[in-house]
């Protein structure tokens, strides 16, 4: 319990609080990693050129907040596993090993509880500057186009689909998509991918496919 109240009130205050010293308040704040904020600033404006915006102010609002999105999921993040790597070096010393795993899957589960509070907000935010189809040109800029690449390699695979099939394939590709967003890492995104992928070739087991025969049929096509 006190690891718990403990990593909880380090994880929302780091987060999501950030009040200033009163004798930096009139002064030009300092960015605390310049080369990290160029980086994600870039990514963000590649993301934000994709959509073709005509106005310069709103492009910029836009690239802001991805970039926001991007240092939030960061701190939240490297809190988490800060965290995790001091729980762990109690390992012998005043803490329990079944203590420890309880800290740290408290400390995951908490932090996955503020990923969704922050993709709901960054969602919100985007929502009002951007219509939805725009909306999802940032979520596939975010995830490297991996729910049409993935969706056409089944496409190619089975062309027999029905439409129902592809409705259900591509349903999982969209969630896929929602999980690998706040990934902390371009391994991660793949992985949420890679974790659908296995529901979806169960889904198409169950319904009478037989993938590795499907996919030995693709490589003589091609």
């Amino acid at each position: 319990m006190i690891y718990a109240m403990n990593v909880w009130t380090l994880l929302v205050w780091s987060v999501f609080l950030s009040v200033p010293e009163p004798a930096t308040v009139l002064q030009i704040p300092q960015d605390p990693d310049p080369a990290y904020t160029q980086v994600i600033l870039e990514r963000a404006g590649k993301i934000v050129d994709m959509l073709g915006l005509d106005d310069s102010a709103l492009a910029q609002q836009v690239c802001n907040l991805i970039a926001d999105q991007y240092r939030s999921l960061s701190m939240l993040q490297d809190t988490r596993d800060s965290r995790i790597r001091a729980v762990q070096s109690q390992v012998g010393d005043n803490g329990s090993p079944d203590s420890i795993k309880l800290a740290i899957q408290a400390l995951k589960e908490m932090t996955q509880a503020l990923q969704k509070q922050l993709h709901i907000r960054y969602l919100l935010k985007l929502s009002a500057l951007l219509t939805p189809a725009q909306i999802d040109q940032i979520k596939d800029g975010m995830t490297y186009g991996l729910v049409q690449a993935t969706y056409n390699a089944y496409l190619e695979m089975l062309p027999q689909l029905t439409e129902p099939q592809k409705a259900a394939i591509m349903a999982y590709l969209l969630e896929a998509r929602e999980m690998a967003m706040d990934a902390g890492s371009s391994k991660e995104k793949h992985q949420w991918f890679g974790k659908y992928k296995g529901r979806i070739n169960n889904y198409l087991s169950s319904q009478g496919y037989d993938l590795k025969e499907a996919s030995k049929e693709r490589n003589a096509r091609n």
